[in-house]
């Protein structure tokens, strides 16, 4: 059986208030993803979901971390918040075209977040799985059908070795606790996502799909408050408990207003090092 390996990181890396914080002063910014990289194993990647970026940011991105470390990818919000899942095969294509791909084998799975006024509509979120490719050489196959809304200089054109991709969706409707839901998106494959937001949004914990993703946006305050040594214990116990299960886990923090979230991702992975197969060692310093 193969090892089940746990994920802990941030969301996003570019923040002003965490230089000479989290950051040691005189580090340059273009260094602020390799040094995150050397204390965490993986990282959400955040502005895809507000705009699609360059392939050489892409390609970048991947050369400046180890071997190991793995990258959870936001999908564009015009896919999820403008389309609300509706029509979106040449936006999904136009999304993969940009350059996702020349992650390799940094590439995790893909996240899909959607407002808080979508409720759980059967067909509309069938369709919408029907369309997610399953494996890296199926999204880009769909890469390829990408329409003129992408330019040319910014579609990237590189090799593919196929592997298994994964997909996690962050509902924010109380509809999507439902059985129905739940079972949906378990017979598709497709994790629901265990977000904690201080109470503005339902708690989605079956955590019944093939791998755990975790999304912790804040304990007491969204997006600011920092996690309580007990809360990050309770945690640190979930997380055991699903890879004693066989289940990959992925947890990132997105406490990042106050500057919280790499503390707190620090603050769980000393709780977890050494308890969870494949762990990645801290780099101090």
């Amino acid at each position: 059986m193969q090892v089940a390996r746990t994920y802990i990181g941030i969301s996003g890396w570019t923040y002003r208030a965490w230089r000479g914080d989290f950051y040691p002063d005189g580090l340059p910014q273009r260094r602020e993803l390799a040094y995150a990289a050397s204390r965490m194993t993986s990282v959400e990647v955040n502005g895809s979901f507000y705009s699609l970026q360059w392939p050489s940011s892409w390609q970048r991105w991947a050369e400046e971390v180890p071997d190991g470390f793995v990258f959870a990818v936001k999908g564009s919000r015009f896919i999820t918040h403008f389309k609300r899942l509706v029509d979106t095969r040449a936006p999904l294509a136009n999304f993969l075209a940009s350059g996702v791909l020349s992650l390799g084998d940094r590439l995790g799975p893909l996240l899909w977040q959607l407002p808080a006024t979508v409720q759980h509509d059967e067909q509309r979120l069938a369709d919408f799985l029907a369309l997610l490719p399953r494996t890296t050489g199926e999204a880009a196959a769909l890469a390829a059908q990408h329409d003129d809304r992408i330019a040319e200089e910014r579609v990237w054109r590189g090799e593919v070795v196929d592997r298994p991709l994964q997909h996690a969706l962050e509902p924010r409707h109380p509809s999507f606790a439902s059985e129905r839901a739940q079972a949906q998106l378990a017979d598709a494959g497709v994790a629901v996502v265990v977000a904690e937001s201080a109470g503005r949004w339902p708690v989605l914990d079956q955590a019944r799909g093939p791998f755990v993703y975790v999304r912790l946006h804040g304990e007491t305050d969204l997006y600011t408050s920092r996690y309580s040594d007990l809360a990050l214990d309770r945690w640190a116990e979930r997380v055991r408990a699903w890879t004693e299960e066989g289940r990959d886990v992925h947890v990132y923090f997105d406490n990042d207003a106050r500057g919280h979230a790499p503390h707190d991702a620090l603050r769980l992975i000393g709780r977890l090092e050494g308890a969870a197969p494949g762990w990645t060692p801290l780099v101090t310093g």
